[in-house]
């Protein structure tokens, strides 16, 4: 496998490949996600399935195809979104008749061209106008995990592709007030997931005007350095304004008995939650995975010389792994006979397993096991007795030590920069550079073009402290944060 010092790109994709994560598909810039890399996003699916109810929120499914006119009714949407959209013309093939194969049959144009979802504020906000007409008809709050299409140019499986998973909630509110309140709430919750579970530091902040959803009035963000000094936006939350109750005329009779447009919400996390998790954490070895994450928790690995030994540990491991199951530990005893334990060993670091333990005829009569934690890649060998409770303890020690060690890489590359000569030179560098910005858009538009670094967000708990442009000169209310991103 390259290496990250040679070349990082190649890493990641080497890395996503070996660890049978994903494959590139027959249809290009589309992916395969393979069982373990599936395994991992259901694990990530269903901790934000928990959040997103425990904060009272319902599932529903709409549908994947979207009326064209109805992207033509938010104008900022659909200038967002329109070079990403595939489109639906035919709905049925025939024979050529020169047997060349098969060719869209003419006679068969939809009268109405249909968008493949990129996003589905349009359709959603279609469909509520028919559930929406009081105030008691008020919060909606909706979530859906679906799949979507953004007509990519280049790729990269899970970071960029062309179809991707994700979650979607749309929300509809009384008041200004409650849909901002809302939105900052689903905010928060991505920052804890992404923290607690993931075990990746995060920013957030809201998105300048630039960087803003199209159609949103604000988009609120929580983004992360990945190893390389590259930023990744890893989820956001968009504050619509009444933008779309208008589009569509969604409309509620308030307590005064007046008529009101709907406050709107949309906020979302994809796939690309996984590239996120291998380039915060992972190594030259391989992945790394958060425990609270991993598909595996725990791989035992017998070493043995003939049939007899092998049983004698397989029954010594079973009470193991009956203790570890208790303790709602993933646990994998892997008992194949194709395959030497070094291979195993080699396999399962590949694959990011957090934590391994090995067990032999010498084990046995000591009464011991060895215990290899993937992030440090140390060993040790240690009574068998309690040995669950050991793992257990060690599982949240791993969790909270490979957060610390990406929060002290971020603290690391996280630099004050004060003029845009040093700018230049400092974002060759990577990381996050806290700048001063005079707020504008031209300026904003020029350091992207000069440099290719846009700004991540200007973070709630940033600097405050009033300046100086360092591009322009002009005032600025306070430090902001710059990044080349994926």
């Amino acid at each position: 496998m390259t290496r990250r010092a040679e070349n990082y790109a190649q890493w990641y994709n080497d890395l996503v490949i070996k660890a049978d994560l994903a494959e590139n598909s027959a249809v290009r810039g589309c992916m395969v996600i393979k069982p373990y890399g599936y395994a991992i996003w259901e694990n990530m699916q269903h901790e934000l399935d928990r959040m997103f109810k425990e904060t009272g929120h319902q599932n529903a499914c709409f549908p994947l195809f979207i009326p064209k006119s109805f992207f033509s009714r938010e104008a900022e949407h659909v200038k967002g979104f329109a070079k990403e959209c595939a489109i639906v013309t035919h709905y049925r093939l025939k024979n050529a008749t020169d047997g060349s194969g098969v060719v869209v049959d003419p006679d068969a144009k939809l009268e109405e061209e249909l968008i493949v979802r990129p996003t589905s504020e349009t359709i959603i906000w279609h469909t509520y106008k028919n559930w929406i007409q009081s105030y008691r008809d008020l919060p909606v709050l909706c979530n859906q995990w679906a799949n979507v299409v953004r007509w990519e140019m280049r790729t990269r499986l899970f970071l960029r592709t062309t179809e991707f998973l994700w979650q979607e909630g749309h929300t509809a509110h009384a008041t200004e007030n409650e849909a901002i309140e809302e939105t900052l709430k689903m905010l928060d919750v991505y920052a804890c997931f992404a923290e607690n579970f993931m075990a990746m530091p995060v920013l957030k902040g809201v998105k300048s005007a630039n960087e803003r959803f199209a159609g949103a009035k604000d988009t609120f963000c929580i983004e992360a350095l990945m190893q390389d000094g590259k930023a990744l936006q890893a989820g956001t939350s968009h504050f619509l304004g009444q933008n779309f109750a208008k589009a569509f005329d969604v409309t509620f009779i308030n307590k005064e008995n007046k008529q009101e447009y709907v406050w709107a919400t949309s906020w979302g996390v994809s796939t690309r939650l996984i590239g996120g998790l291998i380039m915060t954490h992972s190594d030259d070895n391989g992945l790394v995975l958060p425990p609270k994450l991993a598909p595996i928790q725990v791989v035992i690995v017998p070493v043995y010389k003939n049939t007899e030994q092998l049983a004698a540990v397989s029954e010594k491991v079973q009470s193991i792994v009956s203790k570890l199951k208790e303790k709602n530990i993933s646990v994998k005893y892997d008992d194949s006979d194709n395959k030497k334990p070094g291979w195993k060993f080699s396999e399962y670091e590949l694959k990011g397993v957090p934590v391994r333990l090995a067990i032999g005829a010498r084990d046995l009569e000591n009464g011991t096991i060895e215990i290899a934690r993937r992030d440090t890649l140390t060993k040790e060998t240690v009574s068998m007795e309690n040995v669950d409770v050991r793992i257990a303890d060690l599982l949240e020690d791993i969790q909270k030590n490979i957060y610390q060690k990406a929060y002290a890489f971020r603290e690391e590359s996280t630099r004050e920069v004060n003029s845009y000569h040093e700018f230049k030179e400092e974002i060759e560098k990577g990381g996050f550079l806290l700048c001063h910005w005079d707020g504008t858009s031209e300026t904003e538009e020029l350091i992207k073009q000069e440099t290719k670094a846009t700004i991540r967000c200007i973070p709630f708990d940033g600097d405050k402290t009033p300046g100086k442009c360092m591009v322009t000169g002009k005032p600025s209310e306070q430090r902001v944060v710059f990044a080349r991103s994926y």
